[in-house]
């Protein structure tokens, strides 16, 4: 009889608990939780250094073997795995190689080393600077422009500057609030060894940049042994005029050679960076105009919110890639042997507003739903009682309101099925402001 191995997951909830358990190879797993979810999703306070303590003194009193840490979340998680990993032996990429993909200042010198082409202008700026507009006209950037910390997750704090009056708010506000997350990202620094010019530009700095755009998707991949593999691209459709996500699509409908070209690109910059054993997703745009790819941005981890697009079409979570690195082994994701042709996850919106939410769909409506769309899984983002202001992680323009992963038989079967489901979908508030 084998020994069940043991793998810790940092945020472990109910749900991901339970896709976990039913990945091939899972059977001979156990799965413990370490740091609650809430510590780590909920809530926009990130305490590391008392994460790292807590989630260090329960594995250290932990009896048996620790065979893997894993995690499927942005930051705090991503950062913290590899300096758990190294403190227990477990397999993840180095910190400092992490770094390079979630420092995005340091993100960008590295890919410029070997993908200039594919980078847009970009100067790091101090945001407590009373010249930093100046700072960033001398760099050669100039309205519009892109303002976001130096790391973030989601959409938090990101803004299109264009105008000097779109700044001066931009600088207010990250002002007041870039603290929550530099705070927490300065304590990851710490456990690095950085540059002298990369550890100048701590945790309160923004990068401002060159404004990129046309297709928007997503390179799922990971790095094993030194290889690094792209096993799947997923489209990320926006709704009109605003930067809100609608959905992600999977698989992509670019052309083959523009996918082949980002994938070129994806190996060659992460080989650069030397990110080994763990998984990544990177972001990209392709400028049907100049006919150019552009990379966005790099994130070391799998997309959670890709999970049930690659069970529907693959047949398997992609969470199967991050339990397979954790425990040394070669991810093994099989490729279209799912349900569904093609599939989406959508976002449920409202745009431009505040207010308190007093009715959601009910479980019984919910499960009406998903029974008359097969395949269909609904997640709600809101409860009664709740302000849509509270609601964390959650760009500046509206309020997700609810998750909808569906599949179908082609991309207007996806559309058409979803607006009906949506024109379903009944909330209420009061208090609204707009």
């Amino acid at each position: 009889m084998h020994t069940p191995k043991q793998v810790f997951v940092v945020g472990l909830n109910d749900f991901n608990r339970a896709r976990l358990e039913q990945l091939p190879g899972a059977e001979g797993c156990e799965f413990h939780g370490l740091i609650p979810p809430e510590d780590v999703y909920d809530t926009e306070v990130f305490d590391i250094a008392d994460m790292l303590a807590r989630a260090s003194a329960e594995l250290e009193a932990f009896e048996g073997a620790i065979d893997a840490i894993i995690g499927y979340m942005d930051f705090p998680v991503s950062t913290m795995l590899p300096i758990l990993c190294r403190r227990f032996g477990t397999r993840t990429t180095s910190l400092e190689s992490l770094l390079k993909c979630e420092h995005k200042f340091w993100s960008r010198l590295v890919q410029r080393q070997v993908i200039p082409g594919a980078i847009p202008a970009f100067t790091a700026v101090d945001p407590f600077d009373e010249h930093a507009l100046d700072t960033i006209r001398s760099a050669g950037l100039y309205l519009p422009f892109f303002l976001k910390p130096i790391k973030s997750s989601g959409s938090r704090l990101g803004f299109r500057i264009d105008s000097p009056e779109d700044f001066a708010h931009a600088i207010e506000r990250l002002r007041e609030e870039i603290g929550l997350i530099a705070a927490p990202f300065n304590t990851v620094l710490d456990h690095a060894l950085l540059p002298p010019e990369i550890a100048a530009v701590e945790g309160h700095f923004c990068m401002a940049e060159e404004i990129i755009g046309g297709w928007q998707c997503t390179v799922e991949g990971y790095v094993f042994e030194g290889e690094v593999v792209s096993y799947g691209i997923v489209d990320s459709l926006r709704y009109p005029q605003v930067l809100s996500f609608y959905h992600y699509r999977y698989p992509s409908q670019l052309p083959e050679h523009i996918q082949a070209q980002m994938k070129e690109l994806t190996t060659r910059v992460m080989t650069h960076i030397g990110y080994d054993n763990a998984a990544f997703n990177i972001e990209y745009f392709w400028d049907q105009v100049q006919d150019r790819v552009w990379l966005l941005e790099i994130n070391t981890r799998i997309s959670q919110s890709h999970c049930d697009l690659f069970e529907k079409v693959d047949g398997i979570s992609n969470q199967q890639v991050s339990l397979d690195l954790g425990l040394g082994r070669r991810p093994a994701m099989p490729s279209r042997q799912g349900d569904f042709p093609i599939a989406a996850k959508f976002f449920y919106r409202v745009f431009f507003v505040d207010a308190r939410v007093t009715r959601v769909p009910s479980a019984a409506e919910i499960a009406a739903l998903e029974a008359d769309f097969p395949g269909t899984l609904i997640a709600l983002q809101v409860a009664p009682g709740q302000q849509l202001s509270s609601l964390p992680e959650q760009d500046a323009y509206s309020f997700a309101l609810a998750y909808v992963w569906m599949g179908g038989r082609n991309a207007e079967e996806l559309l058409v099925h979803y607006e009906s489901l949506a024109s379903r979908l009944q909330f209420a508030f009061e208090d609204v402001i707009g």
